[in-house]
């Protein structure tokens, strides 16, 4: 089972910051997603990104699995 986010933050360019609870904080690229019809809306409201049970979502209700959030994103270095 992957981290657990416990800090999600936008930066410019639809990127994530995500802090992790193993202490990791990695740089998430939400872009690819946003042609996909569930992540409609998410571009108009790409900063009310939240943390939701494991791993994150918006207000429209769209989210990123936890294993995807982790392992398709890049370690900060």
């Amino acid at each position: 089972m992957p981290p657990s986010a416990i800090l999600v933050k936008p930066l410019d360019d639809y990127m994530l910051e995500v802090g992790f609870d193993n202490g990791e904080y990695r740089i998430f690229d939400v872009k690819p997603y946003l042609a996909f019809p569930s992540f409609k809306g998410v571009a108009q409201c790409f900063h009310t990104v939240h943390i939701a049970g494991l791993s994150i979502e918006w207000n429209t209700g769209a989210d990123i699995c936890p294993d995807e959030l982790y392992y398709d994103s890049e370690p900060i270095r």
